[in-house]
């Protein structure tokens, strides 16, 4: 299909009437079409730097995971951070909910500005108020003469980071919401209205819909903080990040305290059969404590605490048995599965090629081979 450009230029006589007319005709559908290849190359262009930017996120935040839900969530945090919205993030003590807000604020227009965080279940309740919105000269007895700025405006133009925002007391929950709403706050004592530019981000261990059903949290914060949801899962519905995680904090611990603990594969599988309530925070205090504790070399099942080896099937999801099978799937595609997940579980184990291979009592040329083929990493040179 063809595209043209038709032009028409008046000629005007000495009595300044047109008596002519210049038409230009011109094909542009080259012009077409170079246009849309440069509009293809940017969007390419837009597409690589971000998947960059993703990288660069995971090394500089050590974010050790393979679960597609929280690869999402990675995403998903990157894409708010381009905007300027409040961010409500749960999930239950220990998920890594801390990190994604580190990820929003490092990569928001406000990164350069203050990143002030507060736990607000650390202070007490007079405290609080007085951290939250500063104070006037003699709001009360043992206030400094010169008053305090509050966090809401030592981070102006930045963002601040409200951890355990459930346990904040309802009568603050309303000069929360006046800051959300109005964009400014009142020094405690204080009558004059001080204007405020921060993005809020709340994170929450508590339930936060149920609080508001039972009168423990007010209705209307809770839709000012839910802007921008984002729940992170618990570790156990992440099985397979675990062997991951473990090899992480293994190699982390081996590194500070200048040992070289190995772990065996039994121990992991008893790993990732157990619920971990702490989540991940208890998984690297327990890696950590095995690493210093066992006298031997290798961390084995004989290794872990009692509890670890009364694991029920209804904990691990699919009893003691090495396999499970929970739908019906191609069977090529099962045996992929299978083999990534035993690879990752067995390179969790050991970096080498070689001894991978001995454990899974095949050629080292096999392993090399899957190992490359579902791009897992290892070392090349034992």
């Amino acid at each position: 299909m063809l595209f043209r450009s038709v032009s028409a230029t008046p000629v005007f006589d000495e009595n300044g009437e047109i008596f002519r007319v210049v038409t230009s005709v011109r094909d542009i559908s080259e012009l077409n079409m170079l246009k849309q290849k440069v509009e293809q190359l940017e969007g390419l262009n837009k597409h690589f730097e971000f998947q960059m930017n993703e990288m660069k996120i995971r090394l500089s935040e050590n974010l050790v995971l393979k679960n597609q839900e929280m690869e999402k969530i990675v995403y998903q945090a990157m894409k708010i951070a381009e905007v300027d919205s409040t961010v409500l993030i749960s999930g239950e003590s220990g998920v890594g909910k801390e990190v994604i807000g580190n990820i929003i604020q490092r990569n928001s227009i406000r990164s350069k500005g203050p990143f002030v965080k507060l736990n607000c279940a650390a202070l007490p309740e007079n405290l609080l108020e007085s951290e939250l919105f500063g104070y006037e000269p003699g709001a009360f007895t043992g206030a400094r003469k010169e008053g305090k700025l509050g966090l809401f405006e030592v981070a102006h133009e930045g963002t601040l980071l409200l951890d355990e925002i459930g346990d904040i007391p309802l009568h603050l929950q309303v000069k929360l919401l006046r800051v959300l709403q109005q964009r400014e706050i009142i020094r405690v004592g204080g009558t004059r209205l001080i204007p405020i530019d921060v993005r809020i981000i709340a994170i929450t261990n508590r339930i936060l819909d149920e609080m508001v059903a039972k009168g423990e949290f007010r209705e209307d914060l809770y839709y000012r903080l839910n802007v921008v949801p984002i729940h992170v899962p618990a570790l156990r519905e992440r099985r397979e990040d675990i062997p991951l995680l473990v090899r992480h904090f293994l190699d982390k611990f081996n590194q500070r305290y200048n040992l070289k603990k190995t772990i065996s594969p039994g121990a992991i599988e008893l790993l990732m059969a157990y619920s971990w309530p702490g989540n991940i925070r208890q998984l690297e205090n327990m890696i950590e404590r095995l690493v210093v504790t066992s006298n031997t070399e290798g961390i084995d099942v004989q290794n872990l605490p009692p509890y670890f080896l009364s694991t029920s099937p209804e904990e691990s999801g699919n009893g003691h048995q090495p396999v499970s099978v929970n739908s019906i799937i191609p069977l090529k595609q099962a045996v992929e599965i299978l083999e990534r997940q035993l690879l990752e579980k067995t390179f969790a184990v050991t970096s080498s090629c070689y001894k991978a291979a001995q454990l899974l009592e095949v050629d080292a040329s096999t392993i090399s081979r899957k190992a490359n083929r579902y791009s897992i990493k290892y070392k090349r040179n034992d």
